[in-house]
């Protein structure tokens, strides 16, 4: 993720403002919305592993769009390739790894090795931040060339993995066999429902935020090169959390590492919401730190309630309802962010997440069974 931290600067230098910002990455939601299940769909049925090399292809293609465009057409082209190569990567990945520990009767040590992957990342996404301090490129056009590389780097590296056992397949290919799930997932198990619109609600802030924390670092007129120091500060914080989250939910329990990712990851935007400056950027670190804790816990949960057999294209399901949610509500609130102020789009966006998040942790504390 080379390019993250300068995404607001490539940009402007491109004549693009915030709103463009938000209405590409809405739109980057909206093909993964378009594909999501059918491409987990077809990872269960069919292979992982040819699923992740055809979302990594795309990802290269994508990334090369953006390298090579200037301007808003360019860019939303390098957006669906993207996007279609996120939703064929979303949900296999998982399910390669929960799979191959089920092969092995390991299961139990997917939080802690989720964690230690998700950690893995976001050192490697710190250290992207310290490359671009250090690498300082009077064009930022430069970083998405190197992007290009890292990309083609992971789909070379896509040819070694190796495709587990699936232990059920399923017997009746088609859209009645994906509606089923869908319906399984959302409606008729109730907790394994809950538990993927809760955490749809969480990756929902913790994809919002990676926007605009962009926002807020240039809205605070830090110098451009230290931008990249700040996202590496960041990026340590998740995978702080990362690496954590196995301790903490071990410590604190499942139900109250939940309402402390509720507490911080609807709140955080209150609080960024009041103190847009340079001190402001401490109150972020708690909100990373929650960032990392809340993708392998979550994940665990949802695992736990499902069969080998539908897994890719279940959290392909968690997935498509994050980005419905920032599709629909990502051009609002850029909207809010260029007509009235960041602060308030932070506001609107802290409610947005905090109004459906109680609503369904308490559904999750009436029936727990644990």
């Amino acid at each position: 993720m080379l390019y993250m931290p300068v995404v607001k600067l490539f940009y402007a230098d491109n004549r693009l403002d915030d709103f463009d910002l938000f209405l590409l990455h809405a739109l980057y939601s909206a093909v993964i919305f378009i594909v999501e299940i059918p491409s987990g769909y077809l990872a269960d049925i069919w292979d992982r592993k040819i699923s992740i090399q055809l979302g990594l292809f795309m990802g290269l293609a994508g990334f090369a769009l953006y390298s090579l465009t200037y301007g808003f057409w360019g860019f939303l082209a390098a957006e669906i390739a993207l996007g279609i190569g996120q939703a064929f990567v979303s949900g296999s990945d998982t399910a390669l790894l929960y799979d191959s520990l089920l092969t092995q009767k390991k299961t139990h040590r997917y939080l802690k090795l989720e964690g230690q992957i998700t950690g893995a990342g976001n050192v490697a996404e710190a250290l992207a931040g310290i490359a671009v301090t250090v690498l300082a490129f009077s064009a930022v056009r430069n970083y998405y060339y190197l992007q290009s590389m890292i990309t083609l780097a992971g789909l070379i590296a896509s040819f070694f993995l190796v495709e587990p056992v699936i232990h059920q397949n399923t017997d009746k290919p088609g859209m009645r066999s994906i509606l089923e799930i869908v319906r399984n997932t959302l409606w008729r198990n109730k907790i394994l429902s809950r538990y993927v619109l809760f955490s749809a609600v969480i990756g929902f802030s913790s994809l919002s935020m990676a926007w605009f924390a962009q926002i807020f670092i240039y809205e605070t007129n830090v110098p451009h090169r230290y931008f990249g120091i700040i996202w590496t500060i960041l990026n340590a914080m998740v995978a702080l959390g990362s690496f954590s989250a196995h301790a903490l939910q071990k410590k604190a329990g499942i139900r109250t590492s939940l309402l402390f990712l509720l507490i911080v990851m609807s709140g955080g935007y209150f609080i960024a919401s009041q103190t847009i400056s340079i001190y402001g950027i401490a109150f972020l670190l708690l909100f990373y730190f929650a960032r990392g804790t809340a993708h392998p816990i979550l994940k665990d949960r949802i695992n736990a309630y499902t069969g080998s057999e539908v897994r890719a294209t279940v959290f392909s399901v968690r997935s498509l309802l994050i980005r419905i949610m920032f599709a629909a509500l990502g051009p609002l609130m850029g909207i809010f962010t260029r007509e009235w102020s960041l602060s308030w789009a932070l506001v609107l966006a802290g409610s947005l997440i905090a109004v459906p998040g109680v609503v369904l942790l308490v559904m999750l504390a009436s029936n727990h069974k644990e």
